[in-house]
């Protein structure tokens, strides 16, 4: 029988950090591929007949529910005051998050099938909330405390590293989720690898499912066309586009290091740097480090800021640079490179990520270390100096995201892995 007959029919989503909304402010803090992806999977869950609660937390003038359609909404749950509170010290107030939805769910008399949570502060809840419902609970991780912390290469000390991360915390509870919970979605096969090595995961309790993009929004157009684009963005034909929240991890400065040999090899070039968000003191002090260091290589008059790209206008933006690049120092899978190889945009990716793996170098991607800034550099220039190999980048790119990474597919896999969880968990209570 077709998945959409039968099983899993009303679902609880769990994503409670950033700003998650019908129309999400992309780019405040927090706010980023996560919410993307929450947001994105609800409404496949719902055009295939599932019933949704997209739950998250209230705060600042949030209203309590957003309703996207007859079959999702958004449903905000108010703790831990009025303020934002950065996920890194969400879980300081869970217990207040579970009591109040457990309150809420019960004095509406709603019925959910199945919990499904994202990142661990979420996960942290939802187990005890699937407990507490005695339902079923998969969760998806999108990253992994003990690979964040190996892989940060900061200059902090130990106490530092724990007292702005809590690494030591998260992790244990980490592990108390991938346990206890019912079913582990992966993003990447290396994330399930780490799962299983790191958190003892047994085999048969992780899947993996790669995240989603949305196919109509994110597309290649004509390259007659992409000329006016530039026109009306002020881009150029040599630019190497990065975008993205402010954080470490993200290897900004790392690509600011491959500027010197990009210019060299391609002296047009130029980095268009969409980083941080709207409005951020903390981006805004992490964005003058990143323009002090590109001042001391040199290379400032390379490099366009452009603070925040409207949602509207990012498939433009992605369609009318050169190169996309994603220079993290680590990212689980890096939806963004996705999205821009949909749009026709060669990509250069970090080899300390999921999406490595599953492209094939010279095809559909390049790749490279960006701790080796003249390799990363060198890649860059690549698909500027040789326009066949960029030819054959933009059309298999796409051809690759489109077929690996649409929603409804991805939606359709979940769903198949809720029932088939479903019904084995209640074999284990009979």
């Amino acid at each position: 029988m077709d998945i959409l007959e039968t099983g899993v029919n009303k679902i609880l989503m769990i994503s409670l950090h950033g700003y998650v909304a019908a129309e999400p402010e992309l780019g405040k803090p927090d706010t980023g591929g996560q919410v993307v992806y929450v947001l994105e999977l609800a409404k496949r869950f719902s055009r295939l007949g599932r019933r949704v609660d997209l739950v998250t937390r209230r705060f600042e003038d949030q209203p309590e529910f957003d309703l996207m359609n007859d079959n999702l909404r958004i449903w905000r749950i108010p703790f831990g005051g009025k303020s934002f509170i950065r996920k890194e010290d969400m879980h300081d107030h869970i217990g207040d998050f579970v009591t109040n939805l457990l309150a809420a769910i019960r004095t509406s008399s709603n019925r959910y099938d199945i919990v499904y949570t994202h990142y661990w502060d979420a996960g942290w809840a939802g187990q005890k909330i699937a407990e507490e419902l005695e339902i079923t609970h998969v969760h998806t991780p999108h990253s992994l405390g003990s690979w964040k912390q190996d892989s940060m290469g900061t200059d902090m000390s130990p106490e530092e590293m724990e007292a702005a991360y809590r690494f030591e915390e998260r992790i244990r509870k980490e592990f108390l989720v991938y346990q206890m919970c019912d079913h582990v979605i992966a993003t990447t096969e290396p994330q399930a690898e780490l799962l299983k090595e790191h958190y003892d995961l047994l085999e048969n309790r992780v899947t993996v499912v790669p995240p989603g993009m949305d196919e109509e929004r994110f597309s290649p157009i004509r390259q007659a066309d992409i000329q006016a684009l530039r026109q009306k963005h002020n881009l150029q034909e040599h630019d190497v586009l990065t975008l993205g929240r402010m954080a470490h991890n993200k290897g900004y400065d790392l690509l600011i290091q491959a500027l010197p040999t990009l210019v060299e090899l391609v002296p047009t070039a130029r980095l268009v740097a969409a980083i941080g968000g709207e409005d951020s003191a903390q981006d805004d002090a992490g964005i003058a480090e990143l323009k002090k260091l590109a001042d001391e290589l040199g290379v400032s008059e390379k490099i366009v800021w452009v603070q925040y790209v409207a949602d509207e206008d990012l498939a433009d933006f992605y369609r009318a640079t050169a190169v996309f690049s994603m220079s993290s120092r680590y990212e689980p899978f890096g939806m963004v490179a996705i999205e821009a190889m949909a749009c026709g945009t060669p990509a250069v990716i970090t080899v300390h990520g999921g999406l490595f793996d599953l492209v094939n170098f010279g095809k559909q991607a390049l790749y490279a270390d960006p701790n080796r800034p003249v390799e990363f550099g060198t890649m860059l220039a690549f698909p500027m100096l040789y326009p066949d190999l960029a030819h054959q980048l933009s059309v298999e790119g796409a051809r690759f995201a489109r077929r690996n990474f649409g929603w409804t597919g991805i939606a359709k896999k979940s769903l198949a892995i809720f029932n088939s969880v479903a019904q084995r968990s209640s074999g284990e209570l009979v």
